[in-house]
């Protein structure tokens, strides 16, 4: 009879039922049914989120409080529309605008950790380098279209550190797409040291930067970091 059950629950894909069936406990069949199926649903979810945190290449987020005080929005964005994500469910964007170790790519981070374990949403983190290295990488291989259906599947995509590298024409072509890509269908983080009259200096075409711009400042929410260098705090307190 036990080999029956964990046929028929491995034909299902009901693993953990599979293997944990004989030790759950109940005093009706129907309590006991439940506590099976509430436990592999929870399973699941678990799985589920292991597997969507794992894909993020999400940085180490710092074990340290978040600095509110020091970064500065327009009136009706709030510590809570960030943080539950409230601007994923209007595709909104977030442009984050500050110079060097403010806790731009904190942030970023953290709001897309907790869209990912609170809120079951699907996001990916990349430095604009390494994007745009990947999505050369992916166009050489043949593979940019599948590259392209991942990118489809996400929630949010977060861009770290716009403007450090100048980009290549193709390159930044090929970002271009993405970001198009994204267009009020999924949101974008962007982080970044350049305020938008200075990004031309990245994509290296007027035009072409005019466009992602347009793209971006349609549903798009600016985010200032104004404190000074966390990373230069801490060198100045450990010298």
């Amino acid at each position: 009879m036990n080999s029956t059950i964990q046929e028929y629950a491995k034909r299902l894909k009901l693993s953990w039922i599979r293997q944990n069936y004989q030790d759950v406990k109940a005093t009706s069949n129907e309590e006991y049914l439940l506590k099976l199926l509430k436990l592999e649903v929870e399973q699941r979810e678990e799985r589920r989120i292991n597997l969507n945190l794992n894909q993020a290449s999400l940085p180490k987020i710092p074990n340290v409080p978040f600095r509110w005080d020091e970064i500065e929005y327009k009136q009706g964005l709030t510590k809570e529309y960030l943080l539950e994500g409230q601007f994923l469910n209007n595709q909104e964007n977030l442009i984050f605008f500050g110079g060097v170790g403010t806790g731009k790519t904190f942030l970023s981070a953290l709001i897309a950790l907790n869209a990912i374990q609170k809120y079951g949403k699907q996001a990916r983190f990349f430095t604009v380098a390494g994007l745009v290295n990947k999505l050369l990488e992916a166009n050489e291989k043949g593979s940019l279209s599948r590259f392209f259906k991942q990118i489809e599947k996400l929630d949010l995509l977060v861009l770290d550190e716009l403007g450090y590298i100048p980009l290549h024409k193709q390159g930044a072509e090929l970002l271009f797409q993405v970001i198009s890509l994204c267009y009020e269908m999924r949101s974008l983080i962007i982080t970044t040291n350049l305020r938008f009259g200075e990004w031309n200096h990245v994509f290296g075409d007027p035009i072409l930067t005019e466009a992602v711009i347009d793209r971006l400042i349609h549903h798009l929410h600016l985010v200032v970091f104004k404190g000074p260098s966390n990373r230069m705090k801490e060198s100045l307190l450990q010298s």
